[in-house]
């Protein structure tokens, strides 16, 4: 039985881990780090770095940054496009490291559903983003940003602490997520379109400027 729950505690850090890097790799990595450091919990041997004060203050920095850069309009949405590159890979590696301990099969597996899990997050994030960004007043895009913020903090403890209602509720996200992505994407195409329109339409104009201005003879 205590193999058991051992094999559930490692499934649900794995999970958590990958899903939360997907939203805030940096506020995870600072949870997780600070958490090992004063005991709360015993990391894997693989993640055992996540607790040393130089990768907690890293990650704390770090968080700093897109806690600000996260809640600009615009911005956001720039910062989730470059750490596409950084998020899902990490996901990926965190997922490994949390199964460290189930061998090499574990490892890799958990790497290919956790570097899934965390395209799924980070794109359910940054394409609801793009749509928000739409709005033209910023608090719709504040309270998006500390709402992740606050799931990001609520999914790990709950991971951590509650493994069954964790997975429980991951499997749910999925359901939502396989539903609402297509949506945010036909979203995402229809405002990149407008912006298109714009801009072309702004060419075209500029162009029979142009032309208007050649002298006729």
């Amino acid at each position: 039985m205590e193999n058991y729950n051992d094999i559930i505690h490692s499934i649900s850090l794995a999970m958590g881990a990958s899903w939360a890097s997907g939203i805030n790799l940096y506020a995870t990595i600072f949870i997780l780090g600070f958490s090992a450091l004063n005991g709360a919990f015993v990391l894997p041997p693989e993640l055992h770095v996540l607790s040393n004060p130089l990768v907690i203050g890293a990650a704390g920095f770090m968080y700093c940054v897109e806690f600000f850069a996260d809640k600009i309009p615009g911005v956001d949405t720039g910062w989730d496009a470059i750490h596409t590159f950084v998020r899902i890979p990490a996901g990926a590696l965190l997922a490994a490291g949390a199964m460290g301990d189930m061998g090499s099969a574990a490892q890799i597996s958990a790497a290919i559903l956790g570097g899934g899990l965390a395209a799924t997050t980070h794109a359910t994030k940054a394409g609801s983003r793009v749509l928000i960004n739409t709005s033209p007043e910023p608090f719709t895009n504040w309270g998006a940003s500390i709402a992740e913020d606050l799931s990001v903090f609520a999914g790990l403890w709950a991971a951590l602490n509650h493994p069954i209602f964790f997975l429980v509720a991951l499997i749910v996200f999925i359901l939502f997520a396989a539903w609402l992505l297509p949506k945010l994407w036909r979203g995402i195409k229809r405002v990149f379109g407008f912006i298109g329109r714009i801009f072309s339409s702004k060419k075209d104009s500029n162009h029979s400027m142009q032309i208007d201005e050649i002298p006729k003879e």
